[in-house]
């Protein structure tokens, strides 16, 4: 597709709770992996646009941080980074964990699903704050006979925080196809916001970082808390055609480095090649990545931390 076959492009923001599947349906809309998917919540922490094509119309997707309720700073800047994805906005999906509210329906919900739901009604008031009407996407909706989901339906209608429901399973795509079409009919006429050709509008460095952070979530999702960042800190095109990346892991704590690195080293050979032969297919071409870790006990009180997430700092 050339760019002059787009007639109208703009910007989607999908928000919601944590773990709602998100960046899942980013990528699927996509077709490309841009957005980290792993199976920790909160795990996505800047606006990753995705650039998505159907007929002759361009969608940017807006891929936020889970909406939840913020204590610490980081948290914080997280939750701003998601509601400022979304107002700038031509179209809002509030994507929503369509398990946790049948569990919750049946007395059988757990911790978190009980925090998604939660979370689920925090957006909905500032939808009605914002006077912005978004479109509802129950997510999650091959788990459970349909007739199940739709007293959650009549309920989250009931807000008149939305304008159209679709149900969908981000993870196998069943209704996506239709939600895009929703999500095409509100773009704006104009030019492509982006060449057809491509897929994210991430700075190489920062989406090598996003995919080494999500190899270490994968491998150490048991052991590791959030307090981790993935910094990329040289990036060097070889004569060969290959390139050479350079990146340090920064942790919290001693003991954190020590799970990081494994016995004898292990744990970081492991993530060190998973990121790299994902970088590689990515890229098209051959990568050297180098992995170091380094403690730093207040990197998430820095400013500078927040600027390299794309995160504002002073919230």
């Amino acid at each position: 597709m050339n760019e002059t076959d787009i007639t109208h492009a703009g910007f989607c923001a999908i928000i919601g709770a944590p773990n709602a599947g998100k960046s899942t349906l980013t990528n699927l809309l996509v077709g490309a992996k841009v957005a980290i998917v792993t199976h920790k919540v909160q795990t996505t922490r800047f606006p990753v646009r995705g650039v998505a094509q159907t007929d002759h119309t361009q969608i940017v997707l807006v891929d936020t941080p889970g909406i939840f309720a913020a204590k610490r700073r980081l948290d914080r800047a997280m939750v701003k980074a998601a509601w400022s994805g979304a107002e700038d906005a031509d179209a809002i999906v509030h994507l929503v964990d369509a398990s946790a509210w049948v569990a919750d329906r049946a007395g059988k919900e757990t911790a978190a699903q009980k925090h998604s739901i939660e979370d689920d009604r925090r957006v909905v008031e500032q939808l009605k704050a914002s006077g912005r009407k978004a479109i509802l996407a129950l997510n999650k909706i091959d788990l459970f006979p349909h007739d199940q989901v739709l007293p959650i339906i009549a309920e989250l209608n009931q807000t008149g925080a939305y304008e159209e429901v679709h149900m969908i399973s981000a993870e196998n795509g069943d209704g996506v196809e239709k939600l895009e079409e929703a999500i095409a009919a509100r773009m704006p006429e104009g030019p492509a916001l982006y060449p057809p050709d491509q897929v994210a509008d991430l700075p190489m460095r920062l989406l090598a970082a996003e995919v080494t952070r999500e190899k270490l979530m994968l491998r150490l999702h048991q052991e590791l808390p959030y307090q981790l960042m993935v910094e990329t800190e040289s990036w060097e095109e070889r004569k060969d055609g290959s390139v050479r990346v350079q990146q340090v892991i920064v942790v919290g704590r001693e003991n954190h480095k020590s799970m990081v690195l494994g016995k004898g080293g292990q744990t970081i050979k492991d993530i060190g090649r998973m990121a790299r032969e994902e970088l590689s297919e990515m890229l098209g071409r051959k990568v050297h990545l180098f992995l170091f870790v380094k403690v730093d006990e207040r990197w998430q009180e820095r400013r500078e931390s927040y600027q390299g997430l794309g995160l504002e700092f002073d919230v």
